[in-house]
């Protein structure tokens, strides 16, 4: 199925196109069809499936002059996405869109409210502009995107208040990635014989994404982390820590090697936070180093690898972060770096996922990609004139031989570095970890006493100028 399949508006294939969406998602391949037909919606789905375009797409395709749809989100990270996710599927449909949030001027904001179709806010703000009467909307559509998780923010009366403020002739849709009671009797109240959508844990898993992970000690997490980089070759990755201590660690620490790199956590004011994700998405970073709670709703396309700096603890926080990659039909890498002490939370991750050990590439396995891939670009350079000119200019003076070993050697005068082995082989991490189930996880506590930090400078590959 193509998103062809849908009947949407030709503004927005047109659209669609140009940004790079080519096969729907399981949660858009069910639910978009419903949302056109006028339906109300219950779907359950995980973070990171694609729900924005879900819901945005049919609203937008549907959508008739006059007509406004309202989106409630738990944070003002995730509104300012879903806002950017909609205008920028609406390019050619002229769609205005508002982002509305605590800790903003409520006069730009109601200012926007007043001229946009789509509304998209968190319930505090929203609920204050509305019992306090600074505006009166009368959505078309209303959706409750992670509704979950603004029950566990304790945002469920607010949404129950909001209620009472929009009219009964709407269309209403609700997305969670899970369905605890007061989420069910929430639909059953605000809600008109909804059709229910669920997208297995099966089918959340993307296919696109290669998932490796690799055993290395606690002191060789940079030295890993620049190696893999530099192999690997990103052109637009994330990287994901636990702290926001380790967030500015990292950043700050990639920087230094010479990588495009700026960090993401909760800490940071909200200028700087839109800033940062603004040049991330513009291709200005290379590198988004981020917390799970700053990057939850990130959506960037072509991010083309995640890494997990440290593993997450739990199966879902893994599936959300490495989301972030494989989109809109496109390839994506998932690499996570693990220590003994991390094995308990691995093998939970193993059980919903298709990660395979692989071991860290060595000095030689980078050095020698670096040689493959500048055979690949002399192969398919086109000699330029002034090229001809300097080759002539320097045959007065030496052999061809010796002039290609001289710019062979200007070529790799930035080599790769670093110790030649990091991290176990794969026979040695698969030994460990049999070891340490074997132990019941006696091992993997041992081998919290051995842990240092990082020892030395980089030792990964090249520096990037």
């Amino acid at each position: 199925m193509t998103f062809k399949d849908f009947n949407l508006k030709p503004e927005l294939l047109r659209r669609l196109e140009e940004i790079g969406f080519e096969k729907p998602s399981p949660i858009q391949e069910k639910a978009i069809p419903v949302i056109l037909e006028g339906r109300d919606v219950v779907a359950q789905a995980q973070t990171g499936t694609g729900k924005t375009a879900a819901f945005g797409l049919p609203i937008l395709s549907k959508m008739k002059k006059g007509e406004k749809a309202l989106v409630i989100t738990p944070t003002r990270e995730l509104a300012i996405q879903v806002s950017e996710e909609i205008f920028r599927f609406g390019k050619y449909l002229g769609t205005h869109t508002a982002t509305v949030y605590g800790g903003s001027s409520y006069a730009r904001q109601i200012k926007h409210i007043e001229n946009s179709e789509f509304i998209v806010a968190t319930p505090g703000r929203l609920l204050d502009l509305l019992k306090s009467g600074r505006i009166d909307i009368a959505p078309n559509y209303v959706i409750l995107d992670e509704a979950d998780e603004m029950l566990d923010m304790g945002f469920l009366d607010d949404i129950k208040e909001i209620f009472k403020f929009v009219p009964s002739d709407r269309q209403t849709l609700l997305f969670s990635a899970t369905m605890p009671e007061p989420i069910k009797n929430l639909a059953k109240t605000i809600l008109k014989d909804p059709e229910f959508i669920t997208i297995t844990k099966k089918q959340v898993t993307n296919e696109n994404i290669t998932e490796n992970f690799y055993v290395i000690d606690e002191y060789e997490r940079k030295d890993a982390l620049i190696r893999l980089i530099d192999y690997k070759n990103p052109s637009k990755s994330i990287v994901f820590c636990r702290t926001k201590k380790d967030v500015d660690d990292i950043a700050d620490f990639l920087s230094g090697a010479g990588f495009e790199a700026k960090g993401l956590h909760g800490d940071m004011d909200q200028r700087k936070r839109e800033e940062v994700i603004r040049a991330f998405k513009n291709d200005r970073l290379e590198i988004l180093v981020a917390t799970d709670v700053a990057a939850r709703g990130l959506d960037v396309n072509n991010v083309t690898h995640v890494f997990n700096y440290h593993l997450p603890l739990d199966p879902e926080s893994y599936v959300h972060r490495i989301g972030r990659t494989g989109r809109a039909g496109k390839e994506g890498m998932a690499i996570s770096l693990v220590t003994p002490h991390e094995f308990r939370a691995l093998s939970r991750i193993q059980k919903i996922s298709k990660i395979v050990l692989k071991e860290i590439p060595s000095l030689e396995d980078v050095k020698d990609k670096e040689i493959q891939k500048i055979l690949e670009k002399i192969t398919n350079v086109e000699p330029t004139k002034k090229a001809i000119e300097i080759i002539e200019e320097l045959q007065n003076e030496y052999d061809l031989m010796t002039i290609a070993t001289k710019l062979a050697t200007m070529m790799f005068a930035k080599d790769a570095d670093g110790k030649e082995k990091i991290g176990k082989s794969v026979k040695e991490a698969k030994r460990l970890i049999e070891r340490d189930r074997n132990s019941g996880g006696r091992d993997r506590r041992n081998s919290r006493n051995s842990r240092g930090g990082f020892r030395g400078r980089r030792s990964g590959g090249r520096r990037r100028g």
